[in-house]
């Protein structure tokens, strides 16, 4: 079976996007987790740019990956100047990586207008860079930047540094949409010419900025290159980089390729997931195969369909990439749909319980109240639990207080602090908080006090909040549904809560949450509340 090389970019590319920032220690977590479903390369910095990535490289070399090898990414020559003197490529050096990866411009513009230097000179830059790398050891990869630009502008030269770049023993060159705006049946045609000029090792490496870049890589892969760059979750500059997630499911599953160990597909949504956890970004729900709602059904029609046959509406088995098929609850759902919702708890129940029917009912009923469960199953399933008469509350409150404070109108800052007394077992535990707002103090307060009983709840934190008002006619005396979202690192669950009180509506969904979690570590028999 024919083998795609996957080179993965989070750490470096992926860090350019907005909003994204990695410790060293994020970075040294993300290529443990990388290295274990088996990313071919692991992009992990530019020692040369700044401190961390140099202090990176230094801790890299002491851990111990099994599938992925780490590579340093760094720029051509300057111009003007020899090899052996430019401190960027002698930090590439330091880094100690067995292989580095070098970025030349391929576009005659670029080289005229952006380094002003002359062409014959940035092929001289390319030509020396990588035999100076050579001679020091290294094995080089060659990104041609903007070449789908270059080719289309001047192909001639385009061509040119690639050859160069073989020429003077790069391991693979890899052909950049770098403006990410090139369209697939241009990549299809481009790729499919250079596959015939170049021999070895062919990458692909695109943006997204025209949400072309997946398309754009699996079309480069069915025109014959082997080796695909992007990020996990696509994230990068702008509009980000090609999804790795998506793609290395299409390799195997569409292609019927091979890009990493085929029993390490599974792992796919888990460590998408993970990564979006260190990167401190919500994972979207229609993300494509690792997504929450990628497998989710709502339309009776179609749940019915799934039922029977789940190829019906669905074009993979959903565990094939670690994810799960899900029924969504609202107001249009049958009792058939609830029934497959409750046998995921208790898969002996038959559809003529009477258990059924009342859980049937008292979702409607709670639906008709302002309640939203197509997005919280958390609360189903709490729901449920009480009414099959199989759930035991983990804790009980005794009060709470939030207060909500402004100095002086000249005062920006408004501040909030929330007091909870809770129970356990008989124990009682009285905890404060500050926070922004009153909900954010009374999570804090509330975790901080479960945590003297439940330590592992200091892994949970939320990821999203929502608030609707549901009869606006009746202005602040509305009806408010207030839906969160929570997350351990590796799972994501949603709770929902009803009232005309934001903080007492909140507090129902944090509660939900809470409990949810700690009826699953229980379920999955993990020993860590003593």
């Amino acid at each position: 079976m024919r083998k795609i090389k996957i080179f993965d970019s989070t750490l470096r590319d992926g860090a350019q996007g907005q909003g994204i920032s990695f410790s060293v220690e994020d970075k040294l977590k993300i290529c443990k987790v990388l290295d274990g479903i088996g990313v071919d390369y692991i992009e992990a910095g530019n020692p040369g740019s700044n401190p961390k990535d140099m202090e990176f490289f230094k801790r890299a070399n002491e851990v111990k990956l099994k599938n992925s090898e780490i590579v340093a990414f760094g720029s051509t020559r300057r111009a003007g100047i020899l090899a052996k003197e430019d401190k960027n490529l002698n930090s590439l050096i330091e880094a100690n990586t067995k292989t580095v990866v070098i970025f030349g411009k391929a576009w005659s513009y670029q080289v005229t207008n952006i380094l002003k230097t002359t062409l014959e000179e940035n092929l001289a830059m390319i030509d020396d860079t990588i035999s100076y790398l050579i001679n020091k050891g290294k094995e080089v990869i060659f990104d041609a930047e903007h070449f789908f630009d270059g080719y289309k502008k001047n192909r001639d030269y385009a061509v040119e540094t690639l050859k160069r770049a073989k020429e003077a023993g790069a391991k693979a060159v890899v052909l950049c949409d770098t403006n990410g705006g090139t369209l697939v049946n241009e990549i299809c045609e481009i790729v499919s010419e250079i596959r015939k000029i170049i021999d070895g090792e062919l990458g692909i490496h695109c943006h997204n900025d025209i949400s072309m870049a997946v398309a754009n890589s699996i079309g480069a892969v069915q025109n014959g290159v082997d080796h695909v760059q992007g990020t996990f979750l696509g994230i990068g500059e702008r509009c980000g980089n090609a999804n790795l997630s998506s793609i290395i499911a299409t390799i195997h599953l569409k292609l019927n390729l091979s890009a990493i160990k085929e029993k390490n597909l599974e792992n796919l949504t888990s460590v998408a997931r993970y990564i979006a956890e260190i990167s401190n970004i919500t994972l979207r729900d229609e993300e494509s195969y690792i997504g929450n709602s990628a497998f989710a059904h709502k339309g009776g029609m179609h749940i019915d369909a799934v039922v029977k046959e789940p190829r019906a509406y669905e074009h993979i088995n959903p565990s094939l990439v670690g994810n799960k098929r899900r029924f969504l609850i609202s107001e249009v759902s049958g009792k058939s749909t609830i029934l497959k919702e409750i046998q995921k708890i208790f898969p002996n129940i038959s559809k003529d319980s009477e258990d059924v029917r009342k859980i049937t009912d008292k979702l409607k009923e709670l639906e008709y109240e302002g309640y939203q469960f197509e997005g919280a199953e958390g609360t189903v399933e709490i729901v449920m639990r009480k009414i099959m008469g199989k759930y035991k509350p983990f804790f009980e409150l005794n009060n709470f207080k939030t207060i909500g404070e402004q100095q002086s109108l000249l005062e920006k800052e408004y501040s909030s602090t929330a007091f909870v007394n809770i129970s356990v077992e008989g124990k009682n535990q009285i905890t404060a908080a500050e926070g922004d707002g009153p909900v954010n103090a009374l999570d804090k307060a509330l975790r901080k006090a479960l945590e003297v009983f439940y330590p592992k709840l200091a892994d949970v934190r939320l990821v999203d909040y929502k608030v609707r008002v549901l009869d606006t006619e009746n202005a602040t005396n509305a009806k408010v549904r207030v839906l969160i979202e929570s997350t351990d690192g590796y799972e994501n669950w949603s709770t929902v809560g009803v009232s005309r009180d934001i903080i007492q509506a909140s507090w129902i969904a944090l509660v939900d949450s809470i409990e949810y979690k700690l009826i699953k570590d229980i379920e999955r028999n993990v020993k860590m509340y003593f």
